[in-house]
């Protein structure tokens, strides 16, 4: 499948009148242009841990190209659900009730009298660790190998190959190690040479753990609560795995005359044949029974050799190696590691949570969540691998009756999308996410991103049933306000900014910003599709509350007279307003104003990471180029990326920074509608510092 989809996307760059910036340039090298950034490391740090996968599945090998010491074995479909305590139900959870302009509307917040079912479904079905294939090396004095024991490491991530080459000693002993991932299964191959494998000193151990919401994954003191079945052949050997009523299989097919023994429960071990002096093996993981031809390391290393060039060569690329600016290289590195990242770890069949199939993010048990799926994948439009988000996208067409359950249950009309989401689309109680509106415009605006690319009246139809039940929710959920004669959002809401009180906030700029854009773009999906405007939405849009605003700025919410100075930390999600989102409801000089200042006053060290990216959009819009930049390039511990690409934006890694950045310097370098229609990467600085030569990109609504 994976294939098809670069296939495609390659065939549309090569075929766009767009494909190129300007005029008579030559084609970007793309293999220089990535090969300068393969990540090299000489040291261990669980925090560079690299990754090789294919979007839906994902393996993350420590120093010694396996998972010695540190890594997981993550996948979109792999969770997992503990049994329900004791006599409780799921229609237990009682809901809290807030005051919504004189009735009362339920929201699953409240944890008191109910802190185990409350934990129970915030945890559950968490993601878990697949397994761990690890490196078993016999130290001379018999003791178990410990980290410190591994010298002279060299490893390298070959990017235009997806294939990643470990080498270190072991007492003096060289190894090395070939690690990668197929493209079409779900499966890792490796490669191992050494003296040490002729010496019976180097062998592999496969371990499987009981499922854990924790950040690993996984649970290696519970080897009672799950069974592991083996059957094994010439050469390979299957594995059934069951976890109370979740199941999963794995198959490991090897070389040579290696044999593999089961040591314990859950734990086997390949070993290499009598005087072989390589150790070679492919591990597939699968929600189903795995069937078809047999996987080798040879055929994997190929196939992920095929498949990563088509990728690189496909969609946009952005090349500033003629820049004067010092930090030119930094901002290319962090573009071309966050696009490898990305496809690795988040171009599956889910939306993506936090850190994507590294770990299961810290107190949100792998789950994702729904408003940051626009920072995740949004950028796939703008670099021209629609495919590949789109693989998440028909997601929100399974769970829509239970969006629309959601919004009927609490008295509004059309669906209302949930927050900390599981596969099959339940919320999750929590103080904060079912009280979030700012996800609800989300899916208005992917199906114009969709409908940009495929103009068609199939794309129209397609997301129709989307577009109007969530333009109904959105025109419901909003409250006429007798006094002010206008329609108001709140209370009760969460806004970006999660800091402010739910039961008083009324009327954010984002989110009032944000409805005016889903509103207006569900009336004209209705007129391409011949239909008439909806009365009930343009009542709302005609008279909806303006942007919030003090002394020519705009405020982050109404009465909000301290957004510059107490309250000037956290998302400054007022700057979305005309960066992220096209400006619905703004003013031009009262925008550029409230730009300058976020940027000079905000407490940067206190944000998260993808409101670099969003302040580097509204700078660009706003005609501040230099400023987009030195955004994006902002020292912040909270907008560093590490040796291997990773963010510390957030719960670590945090791929919305990655995401953010992508969309922000896509958008700075093809433009945006309604920007500079005769200037090549309006959102960089043309004074000569940055020379930016991009192709295979499109504008940004």
């Amino acid at each position: 499948m994976i294939k098809q989809i670069i296939a495609a996307a390659l065939l549309a760059v090569l075929c766009s009148d767009s494909a190129l910036a300007s005029e008579n340039a030559a084609p970007i090298d793309r293999h220089a242009l990535v090969t300068r950034h393969n990540v090299v490391l000489d040291k261990e740090d669980p925090q560079t841990a690299l990754q090789v996968g294919n979007g839906e599945f994902a393996f993350g090998l420590d120093v010694t190209g396996l998972q010695t010491f540190y890594g997981n074995t993550m996948s979109h479909w792999g969770w997992h659900t503990f049994p329900m305590p004791a006599g409780k139900r799921i229609e237990d959870y009682k809901l809290t009730e807030f005051d919504t302009y004189g009735r009362m509307v339920g929201y699953a917040t409240g944890s008191r009298g109910q802190e185990e079912l409350y934990q129970w479904l915030r945890e559950n079905p968490h993601r878990f660790n697949l397994g761990r294939l690890a490196m078993r090396l016999a130290a001379s004095d018999g003791k178990e190998t410990s980290l410190d024991q591994i010298r002279n490491i060299h490893q390298e991530l070959d990017l235009w190959r997806g294939l990643v080459v470990s080498r270190f000693e072991f007492e003096g002993q060289p190894v090395q190690v070939e690690t990668c991932a197929h493209p079409d299964y779900d499966a890792v191959a490796v490669h191992i040479e050494s003296p040490l494998v002729a010496a019976g000193r180097l062998s592999v151990e496969l371990a499987f753990p009981y499922g854990s919401p924790s950040s690993s994954g996984a649970n290696w003191k519970k080897p009672d609560a799950h069974t592991t079945g083996m059957t094994q052949s010439d050469q390979q050997a299957d594995f059934q795995r069951q976890l109370d009523n979740d199941h999963y299989t794995v198959r490991l097919t090897w070389a040579g005359r290696a044999t593999l023994k089961e040591e314990k429960a859950h734990t086997y071990v390949l070993a290499p044949g009598k005087d072989e002096g390589t150790l070679e093996f492919v591990c597939a993981f699968s929600p189903k029974k795995i069937a078809g031809d047999r996987l080798t390391f040879s055929g994997t290393k190929a196939a992920s050799a095929a498949h990563w060039p088509q990728f690189w060569q496909s969609g946009g690329a952005i090349d500033l190696s003629a820049s004067k600016d010092p930090r030119w290289k930094e901002l290319e590195r962090r573009i071309v590691l966050s696009q490898y990242l990305l496809a690795v770890e988040e171009a599956g069949s889910l939306p993506p949570e936090e850190s994507g199939l590294f770990n299961n993010s810290s107190a949100w048990n792998g789950k994702f969540h729904l408003e940051m799926h626009w920072w995740h994948g949004a950028h796939y439009a703008l670099w021209d691998r629609w495919p590949l988000f789109e693989r998440s996208l028909g997601w929100y067409r399974k769970i829509l009756p239970l969006a629309q359950d959601k919004a009927r249950q609490q008295g509004y009309k059309g669906a209302r999308w949930p927050k900390m989401v599981e596969p099959d689309g339940r919320d999750s109680p929590s103080g904060i996410g079912p009280l979030l509106i700012w996800q609800q415009p989300h899916p208005i605006f992917y199906a114009n991103l969709d409908y940009r690319l495929h103009p068609t009246r199939e794309t129209l139809k397609k997301w129709s049933e989307i577009v109007d039940e969530t333009a109904e929710f959105m025109a419901s959920f909003a409250v006429l306000d007798k006094e002010s004669g206008k329609f108001v959002l709140g209370p009760p809401i969460k806004t970006v900014p999660e800091k402010i009180d739910t039961k008083t906030t009324r009327n954010p700029a984002f989110e009032l910003c944000y409805w005016r854009f889903g509103l207006r773009m569900a009336q004209e999906w209705r007129e391409r599709l011949g239909l008439s405007r909806n009365p009930e939405w343009d009542k709302v849009l005609q008279s909806l509350a303006p942007l919030p605003q003090a002394d020519g700025l705009y405020l982050q919410q109404e009465g909000m007279f301290n957004t510059y100075t107490k309250m000037n930390w956290e998302h400054p999600s007022l700057i979305g307003t005309l960066g992220m989102l096209p400006g619905d409801g703004t003013d031009p000089a009262m925008m550029k104003a409230t730009v300058r200042k976020v940027m000079s006053d905000w407490q940067w060290d206190r944000c998260w990471g993808w409101d670099f990216p969003m302040m580097a959009m509204a700078a660009a819009r706003n005609g501040e180029p230099k400023m987009a930049v030195d955004a994006l390039l902002h020292t912040s511990v909270k907008n560093d990326f590490n040796s291997a690409g990773l963010s510390t934006g957030g719960p670590f890694p945090y791929f919305p920074s990655n995401g953010g950045l992508l969309y922000a310097v896509a958008m700075m370098a093809a433009g945006w509608d309604g920007g500079p229609a005769d200037k090549n990467a309006p959102g960089f600085p043309d004074d000569g510092t940055w020379v930016v030569r991009w192709e295979g990109l499109k504008k940004s609504p």
